[in-house]
């Protein structure tokens, strides 16, 4: 660590602001193209938020590298990105800082599957660098100066503690807005803004989402593998060829399938977090929503009619609870007897047919109305940031040159399973490298 003694008055080639995983990869990627580089942590150490990611085991990335793993304003920018440092650059990346990788269904993680290796290597790769960490420094204000008619510009950094430091370019790798209590709380948007950036409203992303049904308690704690569906008001667009039925239940939005978690807030599990930023994005813009969860969605064509039919056929004298059960959980089944307007103590012979039809239909079309998420506090990602469309292929500022941006800051979340620290790894090391080599700047002579 430095001593705020130590801070050379002529200043650094490059100072990155924010160490997290994208920040950290920055500072190693442009001390290795030669610079002198200040990293800047308002914590204690860098890296706190790492090590909660992957459960624990740090999911470093995925072979699988389509864009549509991505969401962005700007996605052939970073579809870029993605393509000059990818899965094979990640693990070059890593092998140079003595980590090993283990594959598991295309799944990437450190061989020890302990995310606590991953920050070390990443904090001996600094130390191995040279990279100065600042700790407990916190940048309140980034100030673009060109010192003179044809000389570099240089950046006039201020911190929370009243200090002051120089660098000739600068990486913003701060964060977005995503577990605050790590240090994500949504000060890099405000350092961005004040550059002239233009920030998309960031909202929560892989994230619990709430729904306003009272049986949602009743369903507290079943674990199911579905489809969920989200359905808008009539504004969105239809993805499927039978738009006649999605029509009479509005424009199918959104679509994922996997377990399901049910909860006493609403659902959950990797679907649900799969959809919860573009979610929060239409509820953002007073969209009304309605998911729909589909426990048959295995179920092609007439399979599930035929099924349904061969269980009325073999109808009994028993109760409505013993016809249904042996379909779904008992919980779920429950709730779609009473939503139909059964007694589960009823005789099922002596029911109404139309009734016991409807039970077969909540089971493909379990109503849940959407009413928000939790909160940033739980969520894993942002979908928001600065606008891709504000830097250029070295994720250099459009509007300040010598500026740079990496990580959650930028308007680009993925899916889970390694994808958010993969664009981390791969826009930390482009931007720190481009920062380093000069590009912005005039290098001294001793480097």
């Amino acid at each position: 660590m430095t001593s705020w003694k130590t801070i050379p008055a002529d200043g650094y080639d490059v100072a990155v602001a924010g160490g997290g995983a994208s920040g950290m990869t920055a500072a190693i990627a442009a001390a290795r193209s030669g610079a002198r580089v200040a990293l800047l942590e308002r914590g204690e150490r860098p890296g706190k938020k790492l090590l909660m990611t992957g459960n624990g085991k740090c999911n470093l990335g995925n072979r699988d590298l389509k864009p549509s793993h991505y969401y962005s304003d700007n996605m052939a920018m970073a579809a870029s990105v993605l393509e000059r440092f990818g899965t094979e650059e990640t693990i070059a990346f890593f092998s140079s800082l003595g980590l090993m990788v283990r594959e598991r269904r295309g799944y990437l993680y450190p061989y020890s599957e302990q995310a606590a290796t991953v920050l070390d290597v990443l904090r001996y790769g600094l130390e191995r660098e040279k990279v100065e960490v600042m700790p407990q420094a916190m940048v309140r204000e980034v100030i673009p100066r060109a010192e003179g008619h044809g000389a570099p510009m240089e950046y006039i950094l201020r911190l929370d503690n009243g200090r002051e430091l120089r660098a000739e370019r600068v990486v913003l790798a701060c964060g977005g807005q995503a577990v605050p209590r790590t240090g994500s709380d949504g000060s890099g948007y405000a350092l961005a803004r004040s550059l002239g950036h233009r920030i998309v409203p960031p909202v929560p992303s892989l994230v619990q989402l709430h729904c306003g049904e009272k049986y949602c308690k009743a369903l507290a704690g079943v674990r199911s593998e579905g489809t969920v569906r989200i359905y808008g008001d009539g504004q969105g667009k239809h993805s499927r060829r039978d738009r006649a039925s999605y029509n009479e239940r509005g424009d199918l939005l959104l679509e994922e399938t996997g377990e399901i978690q049910l909860t006493e807030y609403g659902i959950s599990g990797i679907p649900v977090f799969q959809l919860s930023g573009g979610v929060n994005q239409l509820l953002a813009q007073r969209k009304e929503l309605r998911a729909e969860l589909d426990f048959f969605s295995q179920c092609e064509g007439d399979a599930y009619k035929r099924l349904c039919l061969d269980r009325m056929e073999h109808m009994g004298q028993e109760s409505v609870e013993m016809f249904f059960t042996g379909m779904l959980h008992k919980k779920i089944m429950a709730v779609c007897v009473r939503l139909a307007g059964l007694s589960p103590e009823e005789r099922v012979d002596w029911a109404d047919r139309r009734k016991l039809w409807r039970v077969f239909d909540l089971c493909r079309h379990l109503p849940f109305t959407v009413i928000g998420s939790h909160p940033f506090e739980s969520a894993q990602v942002c979908r928001g940031g600065v606008s891709m469309r504000d830097v250029d292929a070295q994720l250099q500022s459009r509007r300040c040159h010598g500026l740079y941006m990496a990580g959650e800051l930028l308007h680009v979340d993925g899916r889970c399973g390694g994808y958010n620290l993969q664009w981390a790894w791969a826009s930390g090391y482009i931007a720190g490298s481009a920062a380093g080599s000069g590009e912005s700047g005039i290098l001294r002579a001793e480097k």
